[in-house]
């Protein structure tokens, strides 16, 4: 059992602050975007850091778990805050949610389709993206628009 599902059975659907942290890929002009399995919509790789991880070690652990992708030579893109970080989720459990986005143009591996996150990844330019997570698109959008790094919103 990891550390929400630990924290869910003590505090049930009320608000869990979560640090979530993911890495904006790049690879010619372009940014890689998963299909996530539980919403119809596209997000960077990324995930909910865990008791005594750093924010480096959650972004690159979570990103091969989704991407089969080791991800080096990441910066700082920004650090995300604020009422756009409050979420209801379809069962009721509430979580607010402070993201710390890395960015790299630098990795090795096998791209995979499908995890138990995803149902697919793909490159998107930027005047093409498909319909985001709502939740990430200050990000996303932050990349699109070339906003100076690191951001702190």
């Amino acid at each position: 059992m990891n550390y929400i599902q630990t924290m869910r059975q003590l505090i049930g659907n009320e608000i869990l602050m979560t640090v979530g942290c993911g890495i904006i890929i790049e690879h010619d002009n372009q940014i890689l975007l998963q299909h996530r399995t539980d919403r119809d919509v596209w997000g960077i790789p990324g995930g909910i850091m865990e008791p005594g991880e750093s924010f480096l070690e959650a972004a690159i652990r979570e990103t091969f778990e989704e991407t089969g992708l080791k991800v080096e030579q990441l910066a700082l893109f920004g650090i995300y805050s604020g009422e756009e970080g409050f979420a209801t989720y379809a069962n009721g459990d509430k979580v607010f949610s402070v993201q710390i986005i890395f960015y790299s143009s630098c990795f090795t591996g096998q791209l995979i389709q499908r995890s138990e996150e995803s149902h697919e990844h793909r490159f998107f330019p930027r005047n093409n993206l498909p319909q985001l997570n709502v939740h990430q698109e200050r990000f996303i959008y932050d990349w699109v628009n070339k906003v100076s790094l690191p951001v702190i919103k």
